[in-house]
């Protein structure tokens, strides 16, 4: 709104240039996000404890029975935050920006059904399985032959560290696609058991992405560092900043101990999102560096539930997914996140290096 208000007046105020470049207007969406959520948070969380949406803890799950009832679903501040930030900083004119916003909003209305199922309605497994994936799998599969039917953008595969290789995956390509969205949505659900534990690495990514977007959309710089190019894509980095801004004020009232939890609402929009921005800037089996910690938290649970099929019942860890085995080896929660973090920025930084080693 802010860009198509003061870019035409450009021309007589040479000012109001710093208003056409990606990187301004995406450190300006990263504030706008930053500030709203941090000034809705108290209000937010007030209203979703009056009106009981508070979190179920499974009784398994026997250290975080002091969690239960702390408000849940506020992936809504983090929605409402993006949203607000792309709406004034974005050019509302890019096909990009609307799908990515598609596919945040279609993951979160998904997540928006399973959490009010569950801490609204008081049906403790929310949606069935069957009806989630079917969710995931419509607004992954529209997003999908939306992005494959543009005419700017490949089907071809890149592959990390290697120039040259780059297969065209034609039609299949929406399959996988889809299947990176969905993959990257339940991964990031199935992290988000500790306080601050998702929403950590989702900023890291954020950022990461935030870069391999605006590569992606700027061709002379594609060029140098011989990644594909897809034209108009960087003007996405705005979402990535706003992405970034409204992780970090929800961080600050769900860093341990948590005021808010964000429930699915937060964590299938999120990873939904995450997977579309590696699949839109070509960067689709990066996703596996960037989101390392989201692949080992899923890779935990099918080891486990595998392992106890075939055994017949013995266990690889103590509990799956794998932050709660290290809370039952005695390991702090809090020294279990910040660990993770770390982990997420050094995934992140190898991540990066790809760009020169190819």
């Amino acid at each position: 709104m802010i860009y198509h208000l003061l870019v035409p007046l450009a021309g007589q105020f040479t000012a109001l240039n710093v208003f056409r470049y990606i990187t301004f207007r995406s450190a300006a969406a990263f504030m706008t996000a930053l500030v709203l959520s941090i000034l809705l948070g108290p209000r937010m969380i007030r209203w979703l404890t009056s009106v009981k949406c508070g979190q179920y803890i499974h009784e398994d799950v026997k250290t975080h029975q002091c969690k239960a009832g702390t408000p849940t679903m506020g992936g809504l501040l983090i929605a409402f935050s993006v949203m607000a930030a792309v709406l004034l900083w974005g050019d509302l004119t890019n096909e990009f920006v609307w799908l990515t916003l598609f596919v945040f909003a279609g993951f979160g209305v998904v997540g928006f059904v399973d959490d009010y199922l569950k801490v609204v309605k008081k049906k403790n497994k929310g949606l069935s399985v069957r009806a989630k994936i079917f969710g995931q799998l419509l607004v992954a599969g529209v997003a999908a032959v939306l992005l494959v039917t543009h005419p700017d953008y490949s089907t071809n595969l890149a592959v990390p560290f290697f120039k040259s290789v780059s297969p065209d995956l034609g039609l299949w390509y929406i399959a996988f696609a889809m299947l990176v969205m969905i993959g990257a949505s339940n991964g990031v659900n199935i992290t988000d058991g500790l306080d601050g534990l998702a929403i950590g690495p989702m900023i890291v990514a954020g950022g990461m992405f935030a870069l391999f977007v605006y590569v992606a959309g700027h061709a002379q710089i594609a060029k140098y560092l011989q990644v594909m190019s897809v034209a108009g894509v960087g003007e996405v980095t705005v979402f990535c900043g706003a992405l970034m801004g409204a992780g970090l004020g929800f961080l600050w009232f769900n860093a341990y101990p948590a005021q808010v939890f964000m429930g699915d609402v937060g964590s299938l929009s999120l990873g939904g999102v995450l997977g579309f921005l590696a699949v839109l800037c070509k960067q689709e089996l990066l996703l596996v560096l960037v989101g390392g910690l989201f692949v080992a938290e899923t890779v935990s649970v099918i080891i486990q539930v595998g392992y106890f099929k075939m055994s017949g019942g013995k266990r690889i860890f103590k509990m799956a997914p794998l932050h709660h085995h290290f809370e039952l080896m005695g390991v702090p929660e809090s020294k279990i996140i910040i660990r993770s973090w770390i982990l997420s920025i050094l995934l992140a930084f190898l991540a990066l290096s790809t760009l020169k080693l190819r």
